[in-house]
C-alpha cells in the first residue's frame, strides 16, 4: 500500500510539475529559482528553465519557446550542458543580464573541457544584449591544466547567434562543431592580447557558417578554420589584437585534414601578430583549397600575408621537416591596403617541399611598412606558384626550410 502511494505521489508531482508550464512558451529563468546574485550557484535553475523550453511546442499565437537571462541580474554558472532535440521546431535563449563563470580555480566543482555546450539543438537561436564572462584569468598561467571552451555547440544546424559581448574566457570563446547553416554576427568578443589560446570563434567539420559585423580581439586567432570546415563567409571584422584569421592549424601529427571553400572579405586585422594566415604541420596530409581574402585593411599588421608549412607550437613536439604535407591550392589575395609593423617582409609563403603551394594568385596589394615607409615590400617565397602582382616581387627566401 506504501508503495503504491509513493508512486502516486511521484506521478501526481511530475504531472503537476508539467502541467504548470503548459501552453506557456516564455521562460524567465527567475521563474526556476535563479538568483541572479552572482554569488549564487544558478545552474540547477538553469537546467530545469531549459527543460521547460525543451518541452514545450510552438503556437502560432505565442511564438517560439523562449529562455529569457533578465537583465540587471548576475547568474553564476558551473559546467553546464543544455541538450536537445527539443520538442519545438526552433527555441530562442534571451540573454539580456550577465552570465559569469567561478572566478577562481578552487571555485570550479569539476573541470570540463566546456564551460556550457549545446547539443543537438536544431533552430536554436541565441542573442540579447548581455555578456558571457568566463573569468580566465586563472587559468592562463596554467598551461598543463585543462581549460574551458566559454561556449561549446555540438551538432546545432541553423544556429543563430547574435549580438552578445563575450568576455576573458579559460581558452576559446566560442566552438562549433558539426553544426551546418550558422549564421554569427554582431558579436564583440574581447580577452587580453597576452592572453593564450583565448580563440574568437574555432570552426570544425561544419559547412555553410557566415560570420559577419562582428569585433574580435583576443591572445589568438580571431576566428580559426579547423579539419573539415567548408563553404565559410567572413565578411566586415574587425580583428585585433590576435593572431588574424587563420586556415588551420592542419595535418598534425601525421592527420589527415581538410578546409575548403573559405571566403574572407571586408575585413580588418589592427594590431595583429597575423592578418591573412594558412598554417599547416609538416608531415600531415589532406588539403587547403579554394580560399580567398579580399579587400582587406591592415593597421600595423606584423605578418599581413603568410602560408606556413612548417607550422609547430614547440610544446614538446620534435618538428622536423617531412616528405608529405597539406596540398595548398587555389588560394586568392586581393585588394589588401594599410601598413604592416615589420621590417622584414610583409608577405610569407614558407611551403612545403612536396607539393608546395600551387595556384597562388596575389594582386591589387598595397602594403607600406610603418618602421619604414619608403621601402619597397616583397614577398619571401618558398616552393609556391601562381600569378603574383608586380608591385610585390616573389622573392626566394633561401634561409628557410631545406
Amino acid at each position: 500500500m506504501s508503495k503504491l502511494l509513493v508512486s502516486f505521489l511521484i506521478f501526481c508531482n511530475i504531472a503537476l510539475s508539467n502541467s504548470i508550464w503548459n501552453g506557456q512558451t516564455t521562460f524567465n529563468v527567475l521563474q526556476f529559482d535563479a538568483v541572479g546574485d552572482g554569488q549564487t550557484d544558478d545552474s540547477e535553475a538553469f537546467l530545469k528553465a531549459w527543460e521547460a523550453l525543451c518541452g514545450a511546442t510552438e503556437a502560432n499565437d505565442t511564438g517560439t519557446p523562449t529562455l529569457v537571462v533578465p537583465a540587471e541580474k548576475t547568474f553564476l554558472l558551473q559546467a553546464i550542458k543544455f541538450s536537445g532535440p527539443c520538442k519545438s521546431n526552433s527555441v530562442h535563449v534571451q540573454i539580456l543580464g550577465k552570465i559569469v563563470a567561478p572566478n577562481t580555480l578552487h571555485a570550479w566543482k569539476e573541470c570540463k573541457e566546456f564551460w556550457i555546450s549545446f547539443s543537438e539543438v536544431t533552430n536554436l537561436t541565441i542573442n540579447g544584449t548581455g555578456e558571457i564572462e568566463g573569468h580566465g584569468k586563472p587559468w592562463w598561467s596554467k598551461a598543463r591544466q585543462l581549460h574551458h571552451v566559454a561556449i561549446h555547440f555540438y551538432k546545432c544546424d541553423y544556429l543563430q547567434l547574435s549580438g552578445l559581448k563575450h568576455l576573458d574566457s579559460p581558452k576559446a570563446h566560442i566552438t562549433i562543431n558539426n553544426c551546418n547553416n550558422v549564421s554569427v554576427s554582431n558579436l564583440h568578443i574581447i580577452a587580453p592580447e597576452d592572453s593564450p589560446n583565448t580563440d574568437g570563434i574555432d570552426i570544425s567539420m561544419s559547412t555553410f557558417v557566415n560570420i559577419h559585423n562582428s569585433t574580435i580581439g583576443t591572445g589568438d586567432d580571431c576566428i580559426a578554420l579547423n579539419n573539415g570546415s567548408s563553404h565559410i563567409n567572413i565578411t566586415s571584422i574587425v580583428c585585433g589584437p590576435g593572431h588574424g584569421i587563420s586556415v588551420g592549424s592542419l595535418g598534425e601529427d601525421g592527420a589527415y585534414e581538410t578546409v575548403e571553400e573559405v571566403h574572407v572579405r571586408n575585413c580588418t586585422f589592427n594590431g595583429t601578430k597575423n592578418g591573412a594566415r594558412i598554417k599547416t604541420w609538416q608531415g600531415g596530409s589532406g588539403y587547403v583549397k579554394g580560399i580567398s581574402f579580399e579587400n582587406i585593411t591592415l593597421i600595423e599588421a606584423k605578418n599581413p600575408i603568410i602560408i606556413d608549412q612548417y607550422y609547430c607550437d614547440k610544446n614538446g613536439h620534435n618538428c622536423k621537416p617531412s616528405a608529405s604535407a597539406v596540398n595548398v591550392s587555389n588560394v586568392i589575395y586581393r585588394g589588401f591596403q594599410g601598413t604592416h609593423a615589420n621590417e622584414e617582409e610583409a608577405i610569407i609563403f614558407d611551403c612545403s617541399n612536396t607539393p608546395g603551394c600551387q595556384n597562388v594568385t596575389m594582386n591589387q596589394i598595397n602594403i607600406t611598412s610603418t618602421v619604414d615607409p619608403g621601402k619597397n615590400i616583397s614577398a619571401a617565397c618558398k616552393n609556391v606558384n601562381g600569378t603574383f602582382d608586380p608591385a610585390v616581387p616573389c622573392s626566394l627566401w633561401a634561409y628557410l626550410h631545406p
